[in-house]
């Protein structure tokens, strides 16, 4: 047996549970390990040269830390140091070993990249939660946000991202990329993600957010006449599509007729309300609200993790309901 450290003794008898705390000891519950180490394990180093690596499970909780709390590399190997919540659940004793560097999770996130395992997690993420009966698939939500970018040029080629764009959004002006998402009309979990640069229209990714099996779309007022769309002829489903504001006043108030197109689209906007949720986690609960990266292609295997650790979050306690009716459902 490992002799407990003194901060490791101290942290254990203190009273009070952070929140910190909590959520990760609910994370270790729910974020199916054994499936999301399975899709890095082919290509992870395996030591056979140079210095053995740091072990796989132990870097893809380090990751994750990353993700939940909107940590650059170095504020990650920072917090492994100071914070020992964070050490237990990385699973870390500072008497015995250092925590992995900065440098380490750099090459770490570049294998990630490289192989697009990003997306594959998600989708193994997904897989769990559709084999648990909580992603029903029946319906869609798809919706966009604006993901903002560093708007400077005070850098080595003097120029903005390239790969990021400026829009306008009513009277503000953005600058950056956006990511579009396709929800699940019954739970509000992702099922597909994509991106673009900010100054592109929400409704031309409409195609490549519907997974096939839908029979309902639902969508703000910024997606009418997506059924129009030539990619999207072949689709067979009911378009509700909210109406726009102007065509709604059109219409009296005083008539009967208005109290029921009021009535249809509010109908409408509680269903895609649930939209908005993912959205709240990944901008608020883990701090996204810029673009780390410079290029597409690294934000969006970035966005695609965080939208996965959403649905995650988002149905916490579903899952930890049926882990506790069956220890083996998760």
């Amino acid at each position: 047996m490992k002799q407990t450290s003194f901060s490791s003794a101290e942290f254990a008898g203190k009273k009070r549970t952070t929140r910190r705390e909590k959520f990760l000891a609910e994370m270790e519950k729910v974020v199916p390990w054994t499936e999301l180490e399975a899709v890095i394990a082919p290509v992870y180093p395996t030591g056979s040269r140079g210095r053995p690596p740091i072990g796989l499970s132990r870097m893809l909780r380090v990751y994750f830390i990353q993700q939940w709390y909107g940590l650059s590399d170095e504020a990650v190997e920072d917090a492994i140091y100071d914070i020992q919540s964070v050490r237990a659940f990385v699973g870390i004793d500072l008497a015995r070993e250092n925590a992995p560097d900065a440098t380490t999770l750099l090459k770490f996130r570049r294998l990630l990249e490289t192989n697009d395992l990003t997306q594959r997690m998600f989708l193994a993420i997904n897989a769990t939660l559709t084999e648990k009966g909580l992603l029903m698939r029946s319906g869609t939500i798809v919706d966009a946000t604006i993901i903002n970018a560093p708007p400077s040029t005070k850098n080595t080629d003097g120029k903005r991202d390239g790969d990021m764009h400026q829009t306008k959004k009513g009277n503000q002006w953005y600058f950056g990329m956006k990511a579009h998402i396709g929800a699940d009309a019954e739970s509000g979990l992702v099922h597909t993600v994509t991106t673009t640069a900010a100054n592109a229209a929400d409704i031309t990714e409409t195609a490549a957010l519907l997974h096939g099996q839908e029979k309902t779309v639902y969508a703000d007022a910024g997606y009418t006449g997506a059924d129009k769309r030539p990619e999207l002829q072949g689709v067979t489903v009911d378009w509700q599509i909210a109406a726009r504001r102007s065509t709604v006043k059109k219409v009296d108030a005083k008539r009967p007729l208005r109290a029921v197109l009021d009535a249809l689209e509010h109908a409408k906007a509680s269903i895609r309300a649930k939209v908005e949720h993912p959205f709240h986690v990944v901008k608020n609960l883990f701090r996204h609200r810029k673009a780390r990266y410079k290029g597409l292609p690294k934000n969006t295997a970035q966005i695609v993790m965080l939208f996965g650790l959403a649905n995650l979050v988002l149905a916490k306690n579903q899952l930890m309901r049926l882990q506790a009716q069956d220890p083996s459902a998760v």
